[in-house]
């Protein structure tokens, strides 16, 4: 079924005076935006203290290990329950937007993922999707439980203005990104910076703000002005790349 509330059609001139005027409130949100990027490099940092081991195919390593040499570091909490086959649709959607690591390294910059499945399922997933990116597994571990993308009873997820994803709820698993810096060239503290999660997660996947441009946008039935979906409320339409009919 295709789409009926499609935008008014009106002459260029119309056109581009109402392009005019969103063309001031995204102004706006640029200046808006990089004043909350730099509020958000002026949070505090809590150091490290507990020792965090995982799984790669290096063998065991540490949170420190994980930097590989560079300064900063960005982990992707993939959801990938142990009890899974396949990773979640809505992560691997945004590890396949995941461009070249090289201009992340000229920052000192690592990107990695880590999911609390062993390392045994998470390969064949890997080379399934056909990705590069580093993956670890923390299974058998606390750091997916710290960094509160795996909860449970015990941690109350409204501190973090969590919300769980439909049809997790039952497993517990969350999306997120959790951002560290290492001070010190020979290793040093690591210390947290900075975690988002579920929706926090959007600016990162491209397939999303390329669907913003269109007068579509990515079709799900939440977006405004309605009638732009023909996908009911609650349905997950996204899906594993090798999926799609």
């Amino acid at each position: 079924m295709a789409p009926t509330n499609l935008p008014t059609s009106v002459s260029r001139e119309v056109w581009v005076a109402a392009r005019k005027r969103l063309l001031a409130r995204e102004k706006e949100f640029t200046r808006a935006r990089d004043e909350l990027n730099a509020e958000r490099r002026r949070l505090p940092m809590v150091r490290i203290d507990k020792e965090y081991v995982f799984e790669g195919t290096e063998g065991r390593v540490t949170l420190a290990d994980l930097f590989d040499g560079r300064r900063q570091l960005i982990v992707y909490h993939f959801m990938f329950d142990p009890s899974w086959d396949a990773g979640c649709q809505g992560c691997s959607l945004l590890v396949d937007n995941i461009g070249h690591p090289a201009h992340l390294h000229a920052r000192d910059t690592s990107l990695v993922l880590v999911s609390r499945a062993p390392l045994a399922t998470l390969l064949p997933f890997k080379e399934r999707m056909g990705w590069t990116v580093p993956w670890y597994s923390s299974y058998g571990g606390d750091f997916n439980y710290d960094f509160h993308v795996t909860l449970d009873e015990s941690v109350a997820p409204v501190e973090y203005n969590y919300e769980p994803l439909a049809g997790n709820e039952a497993h517990g698993e969350g999306p997120g990104i959790s951002v560290f810096l290492r001070d010190g060239s020979d290793g040093g503290d690591v210390f947290h910076t900075y975690s988002t999660y579920a929706r926090g997660t959007d600016l990162l996947n491209g397939t999303f703000n390329y669907l913003d441009l269109t007068p579509l946008g990515r079709q799900e039935p939440w977006e405004e002005p309605p009638g732009r979906s023909h996908l009911p409320d609650g349905v997950w339409w996204w899906r594993l790349h090798d999926e799609y009919e």
